[in-house]
């Protein structure tokens, strides 16, 4: 097991190169080709649209991005086990809500929410961690591992730690930082996703992430706007462009800090529950679910007829300032593989 170090700035570079800090998992157009590595079979039948091309509100996040982007780390092999490497930088930045208000954030790899990381059940993962945000913070990850690598010791700015465990047990986890006051550190943005994937692969589907969270800009413990994915109303001004039929893999997740819970719902379709990813087969049938905060699921659904058609909160308060989106269904004669999914 590698022990937490802690190291000052003027040593760290050194640490970083040694090893190899800087390979990091490539962007949207590489992820696709480890997607058919990682899964061990091939995606050919899932087709994703064209995506728009769209400037961001911010140079921290463009959420079309993070919608099907997934982080499987460098992968190594020491003693006959798969290590999947990745690296975390805390950081600050800027990000603009909307054309008339700007809201500072502590964020990872520079975006909000950090980077989906990807495993298998029965990897073992490292996380190297390197705090550069200005106040102290660490990354707690949701699953099984050693208390020494809970995630609930302060890294100083400047300094890096490891943290290192098995990827237990398959399911849709999180991890965000632990230190006090916690609601202030998550709510200013220090969460992601973590997916452990079972060891038999699941259907191919298009997969995508959608991570609920709240703003609030003037510290009143209260949310004065909310987003899909870090941008408010992003998805309603970019709907998601999905084909007729095809089988859609969606991994929420409710991180709305100040709200004590949400709801999510599509219009015109239901969708098959596996409650926090850790099941094969689904536990029930919706159009929409009750989730609290930390709370994420696995969602599958395929819509039968094109169109545009909402998702959100059905808080309509969450949903006007912000939590709101559009799938935008496009005929594709290609697919036919799930056309009896809704049956």
């Amino acid at each position: 097991m590698v022990n937490n170090f802690f190291t000052p700035r003027d040593k760290l570079w050194s640490r970083r190169q040694l090893l190899r800090l800087g390979l990091v998992a490539g962007g949207v157009g590489g992820v696709g080709s480890i997607w058919h590595m990682f899964n061990g079979n091939s995606q050919t039948m899932v087709r994703i649209p064209p995506i728009e091309k769209t400037e961001g509100k911010s140079k921290t996040i463009n959420p079309s991005q993070i919608l099907r982007n997934f982080d499987y780390g460098q992968i190594k092999q020491e003693n006959g086990q798969t290590i999947r490497e990745f690296q975390l930088t805390a950081g600050t930045s800027t990000i603009q809500l909307n054309s008339a208000v700007e809201y500072n954030i502590w964020d990872l790899n520079s975006r909000i929410p950090g980077p989906t990381l990807r495993a298998k059940q029965g990897d073992r993962v490292r996380i190297l961690f390197l705090n550069k945000a200005g106040h102290s913070h660490s990354l707690h990850f949701h699953g099984i591992h050693p208390a020494e690598m809970d995630g609930v010791r302060p890294v100083t700015n400047g300094s890096a730690t490891i943290y290192e465990f098995d990827a237990e047990p398959y399911g849709v986890h999180l991890y965000h930082c632990h230190i006090a006051p916690v609601t202030r550190h998550i709510a200013k943005g220090l969460y992601g996703m973590f997916i452990v994937d079972p060891p038999n692969p699941r259907p191919p589907a298009d997969e995508m992430v959608l991570v609920m969270a709240g703003y609030d800009v003037n510290d009143d413990r209260k949310n004065e706007y909310y987003a899909f994915n870090g941008i408010p109303d992003y998805f309603t001004k970019h709907p998601i462009r999905i084909y007729q039929n095809q089988l859609i893999r969606l991994y929420v997740m409710n991180i709305i800090e100040f709200d004590p819970a949400v709801t999510f719902h599509i219009h015109a379709n239901f969708f098959h529950v596996y409650r926090s990813g850790m099941t094969l087969a689904p536990s029930e049938k919706t159009d929409v679910i009750t989730m609290g905060v930390a709370e994420r699921h696995m969602l599958e659904f395929a819509f039968p007829y094109t169109g545009k058609y909402m998702f959100h909160p059905h808080q309509d308060v969450i949903a006007e300032h912000g939590c709101m989106g559009e799938f935008e269904v496009i005929a594709d004669s290609t697919m036919n593989t799930v056309n009896n999914y809704n049956s």
